[in-house]
Formats: structure tokens, C-alpha cells, sequence
């Protein structure tokens, strides 16, 4: 209150105001934290996950006491701990386009902290249909990214990219890696924009597209101007309500067949693989993760070619063969499988989960990373 730009007056917008975060992991822990101490009244909180040790390089808001425990419950904590007085509103369920317009049209402002295409596109289209600000940020490896959309005569996040990129195209943070304070700063960003937004001061970053370069120590500035012919924000939208966007296998990938049909590629659980290993007829077991990842934990047999050198090491592996295709959580193994189909590799099928899930289902003795 001692900002002569924020004052009594601005520290009640504060109080009023209901933000939603959806995620608090690396980028939402940060940003919830700070706006709970700067006073935001309510803060609407959406995850589904549990915390996992491997998250806390990151996710700052959890600590190793909250391993196991709920997301959602754990942030609560924490953020009740800095501010008694902020009101949380949980929602422990996966963001669909289902659910996406209800809950983004009860909060006045979303701070996107999602870390798949799948989610951000929802998170964008429900901001610019409910006529939400979004304070939006993104993050990989050693770089941020940050800017505000959907504010009034602002773009969207489709005006930068119109349509979603190919499942598994992209790895996530989780597959890629990320530096453990990047989120910390990009987060801070969102927070800070979220802020401004709320209390009506500063240059907010509406059309801007903010890029920090952490291996560097170097900010940049995009400008990114309204697109007209946007499909959702543009002059004549052609996306006036939500779809979804699927991913692999658990969310139905579809590739086409010979016929111009869709069909669905395989997938094989990690109990269904180890029940065909326990009864001596194992598929061959393909890894397309890199060297390092494969010496951290590995299934028993597996056979390592990772996904960039699997075009020209196609040779290798026999057509007739079953071959299960694994990596990280899915992704990468996903289009590896697209890969082997298309070159007539009929009997490839990605494994559910990756190697996380073989973990977590038949062998927790082995390190997760």
C-alpha cells in the first residue's frame, strides 16, 4: 500500500480479485505463491496430479514431506501458510473441453501454467470465448517465454500458433528437461503481469512476446500483433466453442491407414508386456530415449536406438517382429511407432506410460528421473 500506484484503492482490486492457475507445477507454484502474498482474494487451483520427488528441482510450492500427496492439497498449504486470509478453490480434475469454459468463466483473470499443447490450446480458446485475460508462460530447458493473451484488443496464444503441433512432436519439460530456476523466473513474470492486469497499471504484455534466454542472461521483445483472420479471436472466428485436442493413445492418436481410414495405433500396457515376457513370448523391446536416460533405468532386454537415429537404423529391427516401443511417459516412443508402421513395421505398438509407467506398475526398485 505504500505504491502510490496501488495504494488502499489497488490493494482491495487485489483482495476482490479471483484467479485461476491451472497447474502447480513448475510455472504455477511461483506464480500462486506470489499472488497469495501480494493479497489476491481468491485463488482457483487446477491439477490432478501427485507430487513426485522429481519434481521439486521445479515445483518449489511442494517439498519432500508433500511427496505422494495430492498437488492441489499440498499448494493449499503452502499457500494458506503465506496467507491465511486468500480463499483456494480446488479442482482436482484434468482440463477438457469439457470443463475448461465453466471453470475459466468463474475467475477474472487465468494464469496458464500448463506444460502440454493439448491443455494451452483449451486454456487460450476458453480465455478468448469467456472474454478472460490469460497471463501465459512457457518453458524449456534453458529458455522462458511469456505474454498476455486475450486481453481486450490483444491476441491470442493461436495468433503466434495457429494449430497445435503434432503429438509428441514437441517434448515436454518433463521429457526435455528444464533448468530448475527457470520456471521460478518465468512464473514471477506471470505473476507480475497477472498483477498489473488486476490493478489496471504499467504496460502489461499485450502484444509483446517476452523471451529470456537463461544461458545467456538475455531478455528479448517480440511484438506480436492481432491477427485478423485468427480462428478464434479474429474478425469472423471460425472456433466458437471447445474440442479437444488428442494425444497419443490414451488420447486416441489417429493416423491414417492405406485406405484414407482412421485407425488407432496400438498400445500395450506395462502389465500386458510383462505378462508376455513371464510366459517367455516377449516382443522385442525398443527404447527411443537417449544413452543417458537409458543408463538411469531400463527395461530388462530392451534394445536402445534413440528416435533421431530410428530412420536410418530402420535395418536393424526385423518387419515380422512385435515390437513395443517405449521412452520417457510416451511421446517420443508415439511417433516412433507412426515411424515403424508407415515404413511396414506392422506389429509396433507404443507402451502406455513409457518407462514411468513401467515403473510405477511392475518394477519401483528402478530410479525415476
Amino acid at each position: 500500500m505504500l505504491l502510490p500506484e496501488i495504494g488502499e484503492e489497488g490493494q482491495q482490486r487485489l483482495k476482490d480479485a479471483r484467479v485461476l492457475c491451472v497447474g502447480v507445477g513448475g510455472l504455477g507454484s511461483p506464480a500462486a505463491l506470489y499472488l497469495a502474498a501480494a493479497g489476491v482474494g481468491t485463488l482457483g487451483l487446477v491439477d490432478f496430479d501427485r507430487v513426485d520427488v522429481t519434481n521439486l528441482q521445479r515445483q518449489i510450492i511442494h517439498g519432500t514431506a508433500d511427496v505422494g500427496r495430492s498437488k492441489l492439497e499440498s499448494a493449499s498449504d503452502r499457500l494458506h501458510a503465506i496467507n491465511p486470509g486468500v480463499a483456494i478453490e480446488m479442482f482436482e480434475a484434468r482440463l477438457s473441453a469439457s470443463n475448461a469454459l465453466d471453470l475459466v468463466a468463474r475467475f477474472d483473470l487465468v494464469l496458464d501454467g500448463t506444460d502440454n499443447f493439448t491443455a494451452r490450446y483449451l486454456v487460450n480458446d476458453a480465455c478468448v470465448i469467456a472474454g478472460k485475460p490469460n497471463a501465459w508462460g512457457s518453458i524449456f530447458r534453458f529458455e522462458g517465454q511469456a505474454s498476455v493473451f486475450s486481453a481486450p484488443g490483444g491476441p491470442c496464444y493461436r495468433c503466434l500458433h495457429p494449430e497445435p503441433p503434432p503429438p509428441g512432436l514437441v517434448p515436454s519439460c518433463a521429457e526435455a528437461g528444464v533448468l530448475g530456476v527457470l520456471p521460478g523466473i518465468i512464473g514471477t513474470i506471470q505473476a507480475t503481469e497477472a498483477i498489473k492486469v488486476i490493478l489496471g497499471i504499467g504496460e502489461p504484455l499485450v502484444g509483446r512476446f517476452l523471451v529470456y534466454d537463461a544461458l545467456r542472461m538475455r531478455f528479448r521483445e517480440l511484438r506480436l500483433p492481432k491477427d485478423p483472420d485468427c480462428a478464434v479471436c479474429g474478425t469472423h472466428p471460425t472456433i466458437t466453442e471447445l474440442r479437444e485436442y488428442g494425444e497419443y493413445c490414451e488420447g486416441s492418436l489417429a493416423r491414417r491407414s492405406s485406405e484414407g481410414a482412421e485407425a488407432a495405433d496400438p498400445c500395450l500396457t506395462p502389465a500386458a508386456l510383462k505378462a508376455r515376457i513371464d510366459a517367455g513370448i516377449a516382443p522385442v523391446i525398443l527404447d527411443v530415449r537417449e544413452p543417458f536416460e537409458h543408463a538411469i533405468c531400463r527395461i530388462p532386454g530392451s534394445r536402445l536406438i534413440p528416435l533421431g537415429e530410428l530412420p536410418r537404423r530402420l535395418s536393424e529391427l526385423n518387419p515380422g517382429d512385435d515390437i513395443v516401443v517405449h521412452c520417457k511417459s510416451g511421446g517420443r516412443s508415439a511417433r516412433a511407432v507412426s515411424l515403424l508402421r508407415e515404413h511396414g513395421y506392422g506389429g509396433a505398438a507404443n507402451l502406455t506410460g513409457g518407462i514411468l509407467a513401467w515403473i510405477n506398475d511392475i518394477d519401483p526398485s528402478q530410479s525415476r528421473y
